[in-house]
């Protein structure tokens, strides 16, 4: 297990029981008590946790992680839905994508799907445009000669590697999207689409409200709560591409407010 990996398990285990001692920590990811302290006491040192005589309590910004710290999360879910989604997506068209892990997963099974790429490549069709808040999104397509790649402008948000503000907010204006994809930190039936940052869901807002169509990319483990700041509400959306541990009453919730719920 990497060094990335034990942080990413302390934190989804401070996450889920608001605190942890050293041996308990230890005995989860099956490492040594030493290794567990030297851990906790570099995530102290990032501010991601606070250390306890014995163990750490969470930190407020462990609910909202770096990406960095996300990617081992479902991993396996979120390259199927990225995936699924690349899949809905036409040769030609215009697509929103924000940041996040999954997003990414999206990013990357489009510049690898043969039906949008090797036409505009070979001449004979228009590039997939994609336009982009997220840095690392832009970074990994700009390589990618059948992909045409805008990105918003604004303000760096270190957690998350998405641009914000009143920058990313002119462009968008000025756009038009078929698609807008979604990746959200949470959604609910009653709430809709949220984030944990207000900066953030500005941005998704403006993302989704200049596109035809809206698909939101979430493993379910986003499914049936809420964040802090809402991106849209459910008649906002289109299509919800999930993993098959969904929840089915849930799933039956979201198709009944007018959403094509496919699961993967």
């Amino acid at each position: 297990m990497s060094r990335y990996e034990r942080w990413n398990g302390l934190l989804e285990l401070l996450a889920e029981h608001g605190k942890l001692e050293v041996e308990e920590a230890a005995a989860a990811l099956g490492v040594s008590a030493a290794t567990i302290r030297r851990d906790l006491d570099q995530l102290a040192r990032q501010q991601m946790v606070t250390r306890t005589r014995g163990g750490a309590v969470a930190h407020n910004v462990s609910y909202d992680l770096p990406l960095r710290y996300k990617t081992a999360r479902n991993a396996g879910a979120k390259q199927r839905i990225g995936r699924a989604v690349a899949e809905l997506i036409a040769p030609g068209e215009v697509v929103g994508l924000n940041g996040g892990t999954t997003t990414t997963e999206v990013a990357r099974a489009l510049a690898v799907r043969p039906e949008l790429t090797e036409r505009a490549e070979a001449g004979a069709g228009q590039p997939l445009t994609v336009v982009t808040n997220a840095l690392n999104i832009a970074n990994e397509l700009t390589v990618r000669p059948s992909v045409k790649i805008v990105v918003t402008g604004g303000v760096a948000r270190p957690q998350s590697y998405e641009l914000i503000g009143p920058l990313a907010a002119t462009v968008l204006t000025e756009l038009t999207l078929d698609v807008t994809v979604l990746g959200v930190d949470a959604l609910d039936v009653a709430a809709g689409a949220t984030a944990h940052h207000e900066g953030e869901a500005s941005v998704n807002r403006l993302l989704a409200e200049r596109a035809r169509r809206v698909v939101v990319a979430a493993d379910s483990s986003k499914l049936g709560r809420r964040a802090f700041a809402r991106i849209c509400p459910l008649d906002g959306i289109d299509v919800l591409v999930t993993d098959e541990a969904v929840d089915e009453d849930l799933a039956a919730s979201f198709a009944e407010s007018g959403i094509q719920v496919l699961t993967v």
